[in-house]
């Protein structure tokens, strides 16, 4: 080492070498000041008493008391509950479970008001559909009965007298009869 310059350059160089020399490790709030040789010792002891603990096993241990309740602990069963059955579970053969991959099951009991109402609302349907049915036929026979005849009568509701129609009655009645046909008949 060549030390030139005054005395005052002489110690501040020997100052800044020293600092290089100085390694500061932080730990929490703890700051260690260290050689550099130690320093680097420190930090892999730590590293490997780090790496060493988190690969230990954890040990679960799982039991069902005698009133059937499941405990899940990392201490063992105290000898007041009285374990009725007790198993060792190791962390790591414990592999967690993908989320997503499993669809979800349908409900397993219906309720049985949701099928009262199912089976009520099937019988209306049912109903609705006979007299839709029945609608359907009756617009086709008097659509074919107005289509096919010119002239026709008719017994008028308030007096019950027979009327005979005229041709803008029977055009309105055939419009009226295309028009149920369009409502209730399905085919």
């Amino acid at each position: 080492m060549i030390l030139m310059g005054s005395r005052r350059h002489r110690r501040q160089f020997i100052l800044t070498m020293d600092r290089k020399m100085i390694k500061t490790i932080k730990i929490g709030c703890v700051k260690l000041q260290l050689p550099t040789y130690s320093a680097a010792l420190v930090s892999t002891f730590l590293l490997l008493g780090l790496s060493a603990s988190s690969s230990q096993a954890n040990i679960i241990y799982t039991w069902v008391d005698a009133n059937g309740v499941t405990h899940y602990s990392q201490q063992p069963p105290e000898d007041d509950q009285t374990p009725t059955h007790t198993d060792k579970l190791y962390s790591d053969d414990l592999k967690p479970k993908q989320i997503g991959t499993v669809a979800p099951s349908p409900p397993i009991v219906k309720n049985q008001a949701q099928t009262d109402l199912e089976k009520t609302a099937a019988a209306i349907n049912q109903a609705d559909s006979a007299q839709a049915k029945q609608i359907c036929e009756n617009a086709r026979h008097s659509l074919n009965v107005l289509t096919t005849h010119a002239k026709l009568n008719k017994k008028n509701k308030q007096t019950g007298e027979v009327v005979a129609m005229t041709e803008e009655q029977r055009q309105a009645s055939i419009s009226e009869q295309k028009e149920r046909i369009k409502l209730f008949c399905t085919d």
